[in-house]
C-alpha cells in the first residue's frame, strides 16, 4: 500500500549523490532557509546535508539561534526550504504546497512538543484520537487504536482524564501516544523534557528508548547535552550549518 507521500508525489530517480538511498527516511541536500529582515537577508540554514535511516535515533543539538529549530520545521514539513532538496521516504517534498505538506505531517510525522499541545477540555483518549479524526478514520477503528497506544505508554487507567487531571509526565505520555497513533515514519520531538522535572524527564527519555527498540525512527531536537546523549547519534548545528555529526557517548561506550 502506498504511503501518504507516495500518493502526493510521484516516484523519481535521484541519480545525484545527495539523493536518498536504501533505508533512508530523511535526506536533505544543500538545504538553505533565508528570511527577509527589512532590506537584509538572514540565512537561518546554510547548506545542510543530513541523512537519517530507518530506526535511527538521532539528536539534533545546538544553542539558541543555531538554526536547529528551523531545521526541525523543515524536517517536520512545517515549512519549505529557500533552496536545496528534502526527501522523505525517498520522495522530494521540498516544493509541495501547504495543503500537501499538511497531509504529510498528519500521516508521516508524529510530533512531540515541549508544551504538550493538548486540548484542555478533551480527555486523553480524545486528544490521541485527533490525528485519526483529521484523516477520516472510522470512529470504531480510531478509538481502538487510541486505546492501544495509550496502553503502550502505560496510561490505560488515565484514558478519560483531562490534561488538568494529569501530571506533567502523564501529559507528555499522552502527547507521545498521539504522535504514535498514525504509525508515522518518524517521531520528531522538540525539547520533550523542557517542561518536566529531572526525574520525570529521565522517565520520558526511557520511553523514547523503548519506542526506538520497537523499531521507531526518532529525532530529538534539544539544547541539553545530557538529553542528546540518550540518542545513538548527535548532529550539532551551529550558525545554520552542521558543525559535527558523530555517535553518542553511549554508542562509543558500547551502550
Amino acid at each position: 500500500m502506498p504511503t501518504e507521500v507516495q500518493e502526493i508525489v510521484s516516484a523519481e530517480a535521484h541519480p545525484n549523490a545527495g539523493g536518498p538511498g536504501p533505508g533512508d527516511v530523511i535526506v536533505t541536500d544543500n538545504l538553505w532557509k533565508t528570511y527577509e529582515m527589512g532590506d537584509q537577508q538572514v540565512n537561518a540554514l546554510r547548506g545542510v546535508n543530513l541523512r537519517i535511516k530507518h530506526n535511527e535515533y538521532v539528536a539534533i543539538m545546538g544553542p539558541s539561534g543555531s538554526g536547529k529549530s528551523t531545521l526541525m520545521n523543515l524536517i517536520g514539513c512545517l515549512d519549505s526550504p529557500s533552496k536545496g532538496k528534502y526527501w522523505l521516504n525517498g520522495h522530494n517534498v521540498s516544493e509541495l504546497n501547504d495543503d500537501e505538506l499538511a497531509r504529510i505531517r498528519n500521516k508521516e510525522i508524529g510530533f512531540v512538543f515541549q508544551t504538550f499541545n493538548l486540548l484542555a477540555r478533551a480527555t486523553s483518549l480524545h486528544n490521541v484520537e485527533l490525528p485519526l479524526i483529521y484523516n477520516g478514520t472510522p470512529a470504531a477503528e480510531r478509538i481502538a487504536r487510541a486505546k492501544a497506544v495509550l496502553e503502550s505508554v502505560n496510561l490505560g487507567s488515565r484514558m478519560m482524564h483531562k490534561p488538568n487531571e494529569l501530571s506533567g509526565g502523564q501529559r507528555q505520555r499522552v502527547a507521545i501516544a498521539r504522535a504514535l497513533v498514525n504509525k508515522p515514519s518518524i517521531i520528531l520531538a522538540d525539547e520533550p523534557t523542557g517542561n518536566l522535572d529531572s526525574k520525570t524527564g529521565v522517565e520520558i527519555m526511557a520511553l523514547f528508548d523503548d519506542l526506538h527498540a520497537k523499531g521507531n525512527t526518532i529525532v530529538v531536537v534539544t539544547h541539553e547535552p545530557d538529553i542528546a546523549e540518550y540518542a545513538h547519534r548527535i548532529v550539532t548545528i551551529r550558525d545554520g550549518a552542521v558543525a559535527s555529526d558523530h555517535p553518542s557517548a553511549r554508542m562509543t561506550a558500547g551502550g
